[in-house]
């Protein structure tokens, strides 16, 4: 389980004012027909993911190329308002046992940043496999080095999107099968 950091609920405003939260309560979070937009945040490049309306199918988007943090900015923004993007799932670099990888300080400081311009729900997904899945399954169509180069970072974004789309559908079908048998 990863953490929230200043969660926005109706009840009000809790600690730092940012809208970071549980994947989970990312659904609760953004209206209906929203999408959510998949991030693997790099150090030169963001793989990007979009998903669907109905948030069951993520599909790779693009590569950005990182420039300057206020022009990567930019362009996520009017991608956010162009494609009717509810909410944010980066990917969280997590070491294999768990513990915070070196790259965690940098994909949050990378989330608070973009806060600071656009109040949205941002959840952190655990990336880990996320691009040795794509890669394998890249190995296996035969794709060139070039080619899986530059697919890589949107199939790795897609992979974190889906993964976590997989787990607010799957917890969202427990509730109601929950609510389900108490009310029988």
């Amino acid at each position: 389980m990863l953490f929230a950091v200043g969660t926005k609920f109706p009840r009000g405003d809790l600690s730092l004012g940012m809208t970071i939260c549980k994947t989970n309560d990312l659904i609760l979070m953004i209206s209906s027909g929203q999408r959510l937009l998949g991030l693997d945040v790099g150090k030169k490049t963001i793989g990007l993911a979009l998903s669907d309306r109905g948030l069951k199918i993520a599909s790779p988007l693009k590569t950005l190329h990182r420039t300057k943090f206020t022009l990567d900015a930019t362009t996520l923004l009017k991608m956010i308002d162009a494609e009717s993007i509810g909410g944010l799932v980066l990917g969280w670099p997590v070491n294999m046992d768990g513990s915070n990888g070196p790259r965690c300080d940098s994909v949050r400081d990378f989330a608070h940043a973009l806060l600071k311009f656009r109040d949205i729900p941002i959840a952190f997904q655990d990336e880990r496999m996320s691009t040795r899945a794509v890669e394998s399954a890249m190995v296996a169509a035969n794709l060139t080095r070039a080619k899986r180069a530059a697919r890589r970072d949107a199939l790795a974004a897609c992979w974190i999107l889906q993964s976590a789309m997989d787990m607010m559908n799957d917890n969202q079908a427990r509730s109601t099968r929950d609510d389900t048998s108490t009310h029988r």
